[in-house]
């Protein structure tokens, strides 16, 4: 068991706190097949960044502003099997509303409507690929979700499950802790997760913690 103390936990939102992953590869799939490329490796190449950033690396001429609101519409439409991920509710309503935030590269509409599709808290402090100039793995959208919570980023956790978003928040000097809900181990280690467990229910508060600081325990870790 490890015990982790800090002042703010940031949160991603897909593949941490909500199970997307069908929908998300539904709609990328699509987008794929119409445009000529390979279904499993767009849907691999979507996961944790803007939709707006894939879109660019792989239609290079395109209007991007308009596949990228098409991309969008067609997610917001397609919330079937968008659910909580195991332990996601019972951290969130465990932590005071004020320490957390989520930072997602989904656009605010999208992450807005999948929030209230898994029937999640609803978050006081929300980043979103909106908000932000640069997206993961840039650290911009981390140090402004630490900033949203009052508090510097390294003495923030952030909860990732993709390489993208470990990597923005380390750049940040925000400490991470990666689930295993979407990539392999290799791939968490290799984007320098400083912890790794199985996903949230692995982690729970102890109460203990002084009013100023959060402390975290990790039933499996890496």
């Amino acid at each position: 068991m490890t015990s982790i103390r800090c002042r703010g936990v940031l949160f991603d939102l897909d593949g941490v706190l909500v199970d997307s992953t069908p929908a998300v590869a539904r709609v990328w799939a699509g987008w794929a097949h119409e445009h000529g490329f390979n279904p499993d490796e767009v849907v691999r190449k979507a996961h944790g960044r803007p939709s707006i950033t894939t879109i660019r690396e792989l239609l290079p001429h395109a209007d991007h502003a308009v596949e990228d609101r098409e991309v969008e519409r067609r997610e917001i439409a397609d919330v079937k099997g968008v659910v909580p991920l195991p332990g996601a509710m019972e951290l969130l309503k465990a932590l005071p509303l004020e320490r957390w935030a989520i930072v997602t590269s989904c656009t605010r509409a999208l992450a807005s409507v999948r929030i209230a599709a898994a029937g999640l808290p609803r978050p006081q402090h929300l980043v979103t690929s909106t908000d932000v100039k640069h997206g993961k793995p840039d650290p911009e959208p981390y140090l402004k979700g630490a900033r949203m919570l009052g508090v510097a980023a390294n003495e923030c956790i952030v909860i990732e499950d993709a390489p993208a978003g470990i990597r923005a928040g380390k750049a940040a000097g925000a400490r991470v802790l990666a689930l295993r809900t979407t990539a392999s181990n290799a791939e968490l280690q290799q984007a320098d997760a400083n912890w790794i467990v199985d996903d949230c229910a692995a982690i729970f508060l102890d109460s203990s913690a002084a009013s100023e600081d959060i402390l975290l325990l990790g039933r499996r870790t890496k």
